[in-house]
Parts: C-alpha cells; sequence; structure tokens
C-alpha cells in the first residue's frame, strides 16, 4: 500500500506522467539530435579561436569552487536547448520536491532527506509524524558530546588509557564516504588520532589494519543502517574476539560504538544506548556522510569542522535550489552528461583529481553514481530504450597520465573528463611541487581539447631531418585528434567547506540526471539478489552434505573449493 500511495504522489508531483511522450521523442530530444548533426564535426580549437571569451562565458563560481566547463563541445545555442530540455522534464520543480520530504524513493515508499542532515533551518519537515529537524539536531549533539570527550582524552579503553586509533567497520557508502573524506582532509586536522577502515572479509585485510592498533587504545566504528549486513557483522565479531583476546576480562564497552537504525540488533552485539547513533531510513548508505555515518570525520576534525563540511553542503544546496538553470553548477554538470550518454554514445565518464588528498573520491563517486543511476527501468515501469548512468572511472592524475591518458587522447572512445584540482595546498616548501601539478592537469585538459594535427607533426619532423614520406608515416601515429571534451573544477583550498560542497554538487548532478532519465536514484535493488543468494552459496561451502540447488557452474566450483580447503 505505500509502495502504490507513493506512486500516487509522484504522479501527482509531475514525476510520473503516464501520458507523457516518450523521452526520445520529444521536440526538445529532436531538436538536440538535430543540433549534433549541425555542430560534431566542428572543433573546439576553432571555437577558442574565435571567441575570446569563451571560458567567462562557460564557467561558474560559487563558494570555494571555480566551474570551467568551456573545453566541452557545447555552443550557447547548446547550453539553450539542454536548458530546454531540463525544463520540458520539470526539473525546477522536480528540485523543489526534493527539497519538500515527498515519498522520491517511490520502489520503498520513503523520501530522499540527506539535505536535512545538513540543513540549518529550524522549520519543522515532518516525516512519518516526526519532526525531522528535531532527530538531527539531537543525532549532532550526542555526536558533540562523544567526539568532544574522545578528541580531550576523557573517553578512555578499559584499561584507562585515552584512544588513539579509530578503525571504522562498514562496507559501501558506509566505507567510502569515512574513508575518502578523512583522507582527503587529513592535512587539515591537527588530531592525533589514527583513522583505519574495515570493509573486506578477507582475513589479511583485517590483519594489515590489527598490526598498526594498540588494543587498549583502539575504538571501533560499527557503521551498518540494518545492522545486519554480513560482511559487518562478521568483520565486527571477529574485531570482538581478536580484542577480547588481547584486552582479557576486561570490559570491551569502552570501546566500541555503533551507528544503526537498529538500536536493538546494536545492543544485542553489547553496545550500550548511550554509544549508539541513529541513522533513518530516509537517508541512503551512500548519500549518509553527512549522517552519523561521518563520526570519523567528526572525529578527525572536531565538530566545529564537521558542522563547517555539513555547511559547505548546505551552500551547494542553495546554488541548486535557488540559481537559475542556465547558472546552475550541479544542472550544468549533469546536463552535460546527458549530452556526452545520449547524443554523442559515450558510456563512460572520467573523473581525474590532482591531488593526492583525493585518491579515493573516485571510488566515492563511482558508487554514488552507479548506484544511482545504473537503473533500465523508469519511474512507470517501463524499460528505458535510452542510455542511463554512465561507468564511472578514473585515478589520480600524475598516475594516469602515464597509465590511461594514452586512450583519452588518441583512443576511439569518446571519454568526457572531470578534472578536479586544488589551488592551494601544503607548505611554501612545496609550492614547486604544486605548481607542477597543476601545470600537468591544465596541460593535459588543454591537450585533449586542441589536439595536434598530422601536419604539424610533418613538419617537425623533416626539421629533425627524415624524408617527407617517413614524416608523414610517423605523423600518423603521432596526431592528437583533439576535441575531447573536459570541465575543470578548481577548488580555491582542499577545506571541510569546500570538500563538502563539490560532494553535494556532485550528488545534485545525479539527481538532475535522474529526473531526465526518469529512473528512481534513490534505490538499489540490483544489489540485492547477490546477497539473497549468499546464505545458500555459504551453506554449500561449509558443509559437506548441503544439498545447495545451485546452477552447475556454482556447484562445481564449491566442490572445486572444497577439493581445495581438504588438499592443503
Amino acid at each position: 500500500m505505500l509502495w502504490y500511495t507513493s506512486i500516487i504522489w509522484l504522479i501527482f508531483l509531475g514525476f510520473i506522467d503516464m501520458t507523457s511522450t516518450l523521452l526520445v521523442q520529444r521536440p526538445e530530444w529532436q531538436a538536440l539530435q538535430a543540433h549534433l548533426e549541425q555542430i560534431k564535426t566542428q572543433q573546439l580549437r576553432d571555437w577558442f579561436a574565435a571567441d575570446a571569451q569563451r571560458f567567462e562565458r562557460f564557467s561558474l563560481r560559487c563558494g570555494g569552487l571555480l566551474f570551467d566547463y568551456s573545453k566541452n563541445r557545447i555552443t550557447a545555442e547548446t547550453l539553450a536547448l539542454l536548458v530546454r530540455l531540463a525544463q520540458a522534464s520539470q526539473l525546477s520543480a522536480k528540485i523543489e520536491a526534493l527539497f519538500s520530504a515527498e515519498p522520491l524513493n517511490l520502489t520503498e515508499a520513503r523520501p530522499a532527506l540527506h539535505m536535512a542532515l545538513r540543513d540549518p533551518q529550524q522549520t519543522a519537515l515532518w516525516v512519518n509524524d516526526k519532526n525531522v529537524r528535531l532527530l538531527v539536531q539531537a543525532a549532532l549533539a550526542k555526536m558533540s558530546y562523544f567526539v568532544n570527550a574522545l578528541r580531550q582524552g576523557e573517553w578512555r579503553g578499559a584499561t584507562g588509557k585515552t584512544i588513539r586509533d579509530i578503525v571504522n567497520i562498514g562496507i559501501g557508502g558506509s566505507h567510502l564516504g569515512p574513508l575518502m573524506s578523512t583522507h582527503a582532509l587529513a592535512a587539515v586536522s591537527d588530531s592525533p588520532l589514527r583513522f583505519h577502515f574495515i570493509a573486506d572479509v578477507d582475513e589479511r585485510a583485517l590483519q594489515e589494519v590489527w598490526t598498526q592498533l594498540d588494543p587498549e587504545r583502539t575504538l571501533f566504528i560499527v557503521s551498518s543502517k540494518s545492522f545486519t549486513t554480513l560482511e559487518t557483522v562478521v568483520n565486527a565479531k571477529r574485531c570482538q574476539q581478536w580484542l577480547g583476546e588481547k584486552l582479557g576480562q576486561a570490559s570491551l564497552q569502552p570501546h566500541f560504538v555503533a551507528v544503526t537504525a537498529q538500536k536493538a540488533r546494536a545492543e544485542a552485539f553489547g553496545i550500550p544506548e548511550e554509544q549508539i547513533f541513529p541513522i533513518w531510513d530516509w537517508v541512503g548508505g551512500r548519500y549518509s556522510i553527512w549522517s552519523a555515518i561521518g563520526l570519523p570525520l567528526a572525529l578527525q576534525l572536531g565538530m566545529d569542522g564537521f558542522h563547517a563540511f555539513l555547511q559547505g553542503a548546505a551552500e551547494a544546496d542553495r546554488h541548486f535550489r535557488e540559481a537559475d538553470l542556465p547558472h546552475n553548477i550541479p544542472v550544468i554538470m549533469g546536463m552535460l552528461g546527458i549530452w556526452y550518454a545520449n547524443f554523442f554514445e559515450a558510456p563512460t565518464q572520467a573523473i581525474i583529481p590532482y591531488a593526492y588528498s583525493l585518491k579515493y573520491l573516485r571510488s566515492y563517486l563511482q558508487q554514488l553514481d552507479m548506484e544511482s543511476n545504473g537503473k533500465r527501468i523508469t519511474r512507470a515501469g517501463g524499460e528505458a530504450n535510452y542510455a542511463t548512468g554512465p561507468r564511472i572511472w578514473g585515478e589520480l592524475g600524475i598516475h594516469g597520465q602515464h597509465a590511461f591518458h594514452q586512450l583519452l587522447h588518441q583512443g576511439r572512445h569518446l571519454v568526457p573528463v572531470d578534472f578536479i584540482l586544488v589551488g592551494r595546498q601544503g607548505g611554501q616548501a612545496f609550492e614547486a611541487h604544486q605548481d607542477l601539478l597543476i601545470a600537468n592537469a591544465l596541460s593535459q585538459a588543454q591537450a585533449l581539447m586542441q589536439g595536434k594535427e598530422a601536419a604539424a607533426f610533418v613538419q617537425e619532423l623533416c626539421t629533425q631531418g627524415l624524408s617527407v614520406a617517413q614524416a608523414e608515416t610517423l605523423a600518423k601515429h603521432k596526431e592528437i585528434p583533439g576535441n575531447r571534451p573536459s570541465s575543470i573544477l578548481f577548488m580555491d583550498q582542499l577545506t571541510p567547506q569546500n570538500l563538502g560542497f563539490l560532494l553535494a554538487c556532485y550528488e545534485h548532478k545525479i539527481f538532475v540526471q535522474s529526473v531526465i532519465w526518469d529512473v528512481n536514484p534513490f534505490d538499489q535493488w540490483g544489489v540485492e539478489l547477490g546477497k539473497a543468494l549468499l546464505p545458500s552459496v555459504l551453506e554449500g561451502l561449509e558443509h559437506p552434505a548441503a544439498n545447495t540447488h545451485q546452477d552447475a557452474s556454482t556447484q562445481s566450483l564449491i566442490a572445486h573449493y572444497k577439493a581445495l580447503k581438504q588438499s592443503l
């Protein structure tokens, strides 16, 4: 009944139009298709040569972020047509609905209210007869008490020693968010705390973390919304066992806290109520870093720093909600993605940060995007006959230059790139390093856009003594086509506030694309079947006589593994 009610709500709000024209048949879509035919052979380098104001016309700035999208294969007409498609999809109204606690997650009959976690407004926001604002404020207050006590040395382990090592046990969003953010902002923290992360059930992963810990000074954070996620529960129990072996008869309670929506399950694990922090069903795992899932970040930065992180995201929320579509950073990011995925038929997007602190950003955005929009079924239940979520990949910039940039420059694939840069980081002694880092990023973006024609290489090679025939042959291999699109997201500094702004922009970009594609970005049913099949496969591995009713391949592989266990 809840699912049916949410369908009715979304039809009323315009999220599902049962009589609407199919997306690819809309006149706005057809206009973009015709426009592509007009410009697809034109060159970015020619557009730059003809328009000295191109950067000014195709860049936006908000907060501590400069968004340069001038190196994309668009003209003013392209942008206008993309905005018309967004308007035809009722994007502005749907942005308002996103912020208004409507059940946009129709398959689970829930709102998606991760924005409320960072919204400082006091006006009531009701979900299931509960004021979400009060719930968030109470959770932040509980976090603040704990964070201050631990950072000031008042929270102590079982033997009376202060805490030094924080181990986050989670998976998916409860792992990638804390991992990415604490690594990103480590340089701006003065905390002596050390942070470790366990998500993999591979024994070596646990052993690698344990060897770095002082058991008497270690706190484990068990993060699981359901507190039934098998990998997280297994790892938590194993860490509990390891700690018990190290501390003997001492109470383990001071060494464990939990973040969960299922308090009773955490208490059954042995964690007292006052050490359990809430999360709610209206917060998806990949959107949860703004909640108590972000406890490691709050411990690293202190609550003032964590609030700055939330404030940055809230600033992005205001910009997304209030800026008109042609001057709205997440809207432009999202519509550029539509342009490439659906009209240039580019199925992937590369995320390339030129900052070691952003080492884990690609992994974080990969889950955020692919788990959200990796769908083929529309909200109304039909099957999309157009591309949806892109495949997100990438690496730190300097590493990528010596790995996959070859494909970006000369491969047959068109891969739109987001280059993410940080203006200032490190001390004066590292200024030359930072200059080199930025220069590498800008030269790569320039090379992708500008390219270098074979004729220029022929001329150079002839001056080096090659014959014209030799030069022409070699020039074919050296030619860089150019006309490869990229955007630059340039943060002034890597601060908690600027990181919060950047992450929220990507969240909203993904929402924009979900609106155009008419998919639900807030569920993830595709990951459930593997989870459901796991217990029977595990039973087949662990019990000699188990009849697992698997397919022939799986049964044979189970038998192969059992034979290996007996022989080794």
